[in-house]
């Protein structure tokens, strides 16, 4: 691992830059799941939800920039190709026959909700190995995935 003079110990930033890279990959993978449902939804409410999912997955992506660019400050590698995505994200696979908008909603909601839950498991993990940024980066997160699934579970209502 680089030299740095970040004085969190070793050990913590070797823990924080695992967790992070982990979450960086479910980031990537949900963010192309909301663009991959923003690009094939069809139906009576196509446009709002059109531009709701280039929104969530706006987000999703200044997310992923964060989470890579908090590891790398750690004195990190991350590992943000699609082949580490592909063998490591923790999310379902995106169905990619899907075009009804409920369907994508529900798809998308699923793996909103699991994302949101490992970003709270990450919360915790920062916290109990004292790194309170990167627990503060998490909440960040959290709180903005709990209110798009709101915004997706509106819709499914």
């Amino acid at each position: 691992m680089p030299k740095t003079r970040n004085d969190l110990p070793d050990n913590t930033r070797k823990a924080m830059i695992a967790l992070l890279n982990a979450r960086l990959i479910d980031a990537i993978d949900l963010r192309l799941a909301v663009k991959q449902a923003h690009w094939n939804v069809k139906g009576p409410n196509f446009i709002a939800l059109h531009e709701l999912f280039d929104q969530i997955q706006a987000r999703v992506d200044t997310f992923a920039d964060d989470i890579a660019e908090r590891s790398v400050s750690l004195a990190g590698v991350v590992a943000g190709t699609s082949q580490a995505v592909a063998k490591g994200s923790q999310l379902d696979a995106y169905p990619t026959d899907t075009i009804d908008e409920k369907a994508h909603l529900q798809a998308l909601a699923d793996r909103i909700a699991a994302f949101g839950k490992l970003t709270r498991e990450a919360i915790d993990a920062a916290d109990e190995a004292g790194d309170k940024n990167t627990a503060d980066l998490f909440t960040g997160i959290s709180r903005q995935m709990d209110k798009d699934l709101w915004f997706i579970e509106a819709h499914l209502q």
